[in-house]
This record gives structure tokens, C-alpha cells and sequence, in this order.
């Protein structure tokens, strides 16, 4: 198992006036403890997986609404061999009420449970022979692996999974695809997940160290996309809109303060995320760190604007336009056309908002495909609900 991330829970909430430094430490982390085997409570009754965290607005600590969902994404070596081990066990909530009916590609997820199971039904086509259910079984596995990768990103999500007295998401996706999206943002969608804190529950792949990488890119793109001067504050929230600019949800499906209440439930986790690339770039004479209460100051010069530049992965460099010659030496260097601050911070634009377009919508069209249309109504009228709240609030 890999390493962790930072705790989500700060331990100075939790240090009351007759509470001694030492008895406060121990309360937060008997409280960081509780709330990792409540998260992790899902995972014990579903096949082993490499990766798991934990993300969305039920980890802030702004968070008022206590019905909100859980969000997990689960990485796997083989999501087909994964869901077919789960289906073994009665364990997966795609295999409950809804899930034969994904074989004629009707609906799925419409109301899910996890559950431990030993006997048999005929309630939506469970009845019959094992050799009818296992053929049906891996027709429909088909089904869900190519409606993740034909239609959507290479994930699979299954909302409204029922857990005790909690209403689950969880996404299944594979390994490689994960680390890849990490390293080049070719999709930019789990990437642009992992850009903003998660609690991390399993790791054996390291993806945290490998999401480094990408925690340089995305404080790169967003330097980029400020002025000379700016606080913490708008830094977090300019690396937490990367993923969501050219998403058609952010229109009428999102709460409008998404981006503030993300930075502000969670902004010590940015801090410990940032950290190293703000180093990195103040240590390259890039960027002023300022003490408390003061703004960051960055180099807007054109050799700066390179540097940064150079930082982002190759799908974004390969969208603007980067060649990588060979020199005469056999060395491989990137030949940039970038000749202003201005053309730079534009390019990168377009290029993000282009990329969340079409994952997102290819992603939006997996979920209506994968889970049918009262599944998918469901979720969309969840989702505009708190928009509306939030806008009229």
C-alpha cells in the first residue's frame, strides 16, 4: 500500500481549552481513523483493488448537507475480471435489481445495493442456470467495458448504491488508463479529479507519487493563467477550475460557489498538496512565496511563461503546436512558438476547455448509455437541484 495523504480533519478543531496539545493530537487522530474505516466500509464487501480514494463535497468540512453522496473511484487491473469477480459474490450493486436488464442495454443502476448473498432469484432474469446467468453475466460485462471506452472516458460509474445508511458513486477504471490520464492528460478527467484533495484509502501503485506530476502541471497551467499578483486563495481556486472549464454541467448543473467551497472546505489540503511545486518554482526564482497575509508574486516574463510551458504534459504541448526536434548531438528539444504571456495563458485556455468539453461529454453520454434513463434523470435532477439552491440563495 502506498502512501497517505494528508488527513482531511484539522487537529486544532478538535483541541478544546482544557485540552493539552497531546490529548487534542490523539483525538484527531482517533477521529482521522473512525472516518477512514467508514469510508473504507464499501470496500470490504467488493473484489480487492489497486486504487481507491475518496472525493467530493461529503470530505468538505463547509458541507452542511449530510445526505450528500460518497464519490469513489476505484482503480483496477482488469475492470471486466473485477466486475465478473463481484458478480460471483452477489457483492456488485451493478448485479442487483437492474443488472440483467444492462443486457438488452435498458437500465442499470436505478436503485442499487451492496449486499452478501448465497441464494438464488428469478427477480429481473437472476433465475435460470448458472451456464444462462454466467453467458448473460459476460455479455454484460462486454456491454460495460465498451460503453466506458467507446462512448466515455474509460470509466464506469454506478450512482445510488445503497451502503447502510448512505447513498454511495463509485467509478471503475483500469490502472493504466488512471496513470495515464495522470501523466499526460490525454482525457483529463480522473487527472483533473486528483488535482484536488482526496482522501486516499489504498495505493498499491503509488498513483499519489505519479500524481505529483501532475500537481506541477496544473500549478503551471494556472500561474499561467493569473496576474502578477495574486493570494493563495485565488491560486487554489484557479487550479480547482481547470477541470471544470468547457464543462456544460457548470451552466446549470453545478452549484455556482463549487470552485470557492471546494478551496475553502479543503484549504489546508491544498497547502500540504501544493507545497513542493511552489518550492520548486520559488527555488527557480519563478515565484515569491509571501509570508501570512501577503500575495504571491510571479515572474510574467517570457522565460518564465516558457518554463511553465514546458511543465505542461504533451497532450496539451502536441494541442499548441510543440515540435521536439533532435539536435545535432542526438538530444531531443522542444521548439516552442510561444512569443507572449498573453498567446501562452490563451492557448492553454482554449486547449483545457476543449478537453473538458468532450470528456465530459462523452463521459455525461456513458452515464445515460451505462445506466438508462431513469438512472441517469435521477442523478441530473440531484445535480440541478443544488444549482438552483445555490443561485438563489
Amino acid at each position: 500500500m502506498g502512501s497517505r495523504p494528508e488527513p482531511i480533519v484539522h487537529d486544532g478543531d478538535l483541541n478544546g481549552p482544557e485540552r493539552s496539545p497531546l490529548v487534542g493530537a490523539t483525538a484527531a487522530a482517533m477521529e482521522e481513523h473512525r472516518r477512514r474505516a467508514e469510508l473504507a466500509g464499501p470496500l470490504e464487501l467488493l473484489p480487492a483493488v489497486d486504487f481507491c480514494c475518496v472525493y467530493g463535497s461529503s470530505l468538505l468540512r463547509n458541507n452542511s448537507d449530510k445526505t450528500s453522496m460518497v464519490d469513489y473511484i476505484l482503480g483496477v487491473a482488469d475492470p471486466i475480471q473485477w466486475h465478473s469477480e463481484a458478480s460471483a459474490s452477489f457483492l456488485d450493486g451493478l448485479l442487483s435489481e437492474s443488472a440483467m436488464n444492462l443486457t438488452y442495454m435498458i437500465v442499470i443502476g436505478t436503485n442499487h445495493r451492496i449486499w452478501k448473498g448465497t441464494g438464488t432469484t428469478t427477480r429481473n432474469g437472476w433465475g435460470g442456470s448458472a451456464r444462462r446467468r454466467a453467458l448473460g453475466f459476460c455479455y454484460l460485462f462486454a456491454q460495460i467495458n465498451w460503453v466506458a471506452y467507446g462512448i466515455g472516458v474509460g470509466v464506469h460509474f454506478n450512482p445510488f448504491v445503497e451502503w447502510k445508511d448512505k447513498m454511495i458513486k463509485y467509478g471503475v477504471v483500469q490502472m493504466h488508463d488512471l496513470a495515464m490520464d495522470v501523466l499526460t492528460w490525454d482525457r483529463f478527467y480522473l487527472s483533473g479529479r486528483l488535482q484536488k484533495p482526496v482522501q486516499v484509502l489504498i495505493d498499491n501503485w503509488d498513483i499519489q507519487k505519479v500524481n505529483l506530476i501532475n500537481l506541477k502541471a496544473a500549478t503551471s497551467a494556472s500561474l499561467l493563467l493569473l496576474p502578477a499578483k495574486f493570494s493563495e486563495e485565488d491560486l487554489y481556486a484557479k487550479i480547482c477550475s481547470l477541470s471544470y472549464m468547457g464543462d456544460l454541467r457548470m451552466l446549470f448543473a453545478e452549484d455556482k460557489n463549487k470552485v470557492k467551497n471546494i478551496v475553502r472546505g479543503s484549504f489546508t489540503s491544498f497547502q500540504s498538496m501544493y507545497k513542493p511545486s511552489l518550492q520548486e518554482f520559488a527555488a527557480e526564482g519563478l515565484l515569491q512565496i509571501p509570508s501570512a497575509g501577503h500575495e504571491f508574486e510571479q515572474d510574467c516574463g517570457l522565460s518564465a511563461t516558457r518554463n511553465h510551458f514546458f511543465s505542461l504534459p504533451w497532450t496539451i504541448q502536441r494541442r499548441l503546436g510543440m515540435k521536439h526536434e533532435i539536435d545535432g548531438s542526438g538530444i531531443t528539444k522542444p521548439q516552442t512558438i510561444i512569443t507572449s504571456r498573453e498567446l501562452a495563458a490563451n492557448r492553454v485556455t482554449r486547449s483545457l476547455r476543449r478537453l473538458v468539453m468532450i470528456s465530459s461529454a462523452r463521459q455525461a453520454m456513458s452515464g445515460l448509455a451505462a445506466t438508462g434513463g431513469v438512472a441517469a434523470a435521477r442523478y441530473l435532477a440531484r445535480k440541478i437541484s443544488k444549482a438552483w439552491k445555490s443561485r438563489t440563495s
